[in-house]
């Protein structure tokens, strides 16, 4: 990808963080139907591999299938092994960023400080995911802003609908979603509804 541009056509990581795989195609078909094409299911999710290969085979060819919580070598196997193309980290471990992107996976890594995001750059990852976004804002958001590269930038963590437009005036390309659009166990009609509530705060930030 070049500067700035992610390689989702709508920058809103879908988290669906404990979801089982008896519940997946559901969800993730509404939200690929809600033009959501970068979906993350946590390794903290029930039997998460088989959710990613049930995922991958239905909606692979429409959208970005991967996990979260990547914490080691061994999740970045199992991720491509389960048909996942996106490894999403909570921390910076160069060792697993560089490990995955040999594997050819899609990185977003997960980062607190500049000096972790140099890091994560340095071991090849393509993308960088602020975590907790909540916790830092968009004040940290610019000052990073000031000395990173042209690289996507996304604010994950505790980012609503409302919160959305702040991190993406301050420089952000997009974010990851989790509990304010997906809690276990909760309808497909509720994760439609707030799949609609943040794709409409992220284009009428655009327009």
């Amino acid at each position: 990808m070049d500067a700035l541009t992610t390689p989702f056509h709508l920058p809103l990581i879908a988290i669906l963080r404990g979801i089982a795989p008896s519940e997946v195609l559901a969800h993730v078909g509404t939200l690929v139907d809600e033009g959501y094409d970068a979906i993350e299911i946590p390794t903290n999710s029930p039997d998460w591999s088989r959710s990613v290969a049930l995922a991958a085979h239905e909606f692979g060819a429409r959208a970005t299938i991967g996990a979260g919580t990547i914490l080691t070598t061994a999740d970045a196997d199992a991720l491509l092994a389960a048909g996942g193309r996106l490894a999403v980290t909570p921390n910076t471990r160069p060792a697993v960023i560089r490990h995955a992107v040999e594997r050819n996976l899609l990185v977003a890594a997960g980062f607190a400080t500049a000096s972790e995001a140099f890091d994560a750059l340095e071991a090849g990852a393509q993308m960088l995911k602020l975590f907790p976004a909540s916790v830092y804002g968009p004040t940290m958001v610019r000052a990073l802003r000031s000395v990173l590269p042209s690289v996507p930038l996304f604010a994950v963590g505790g980012v609503t609908p409302d919160t959305l437009p702040g991190f993406l005036s301050a420089g952000c390309q997009g974010a990851g979603i989790g509990s304010e659009l997906y809690k276990p166990g909760q309808s497909v009609e509720i994760t439609r509804a707030q799949a609609r509530r943040f794709r409409q705060a992220y284009l009428d930030h655009a327009a």
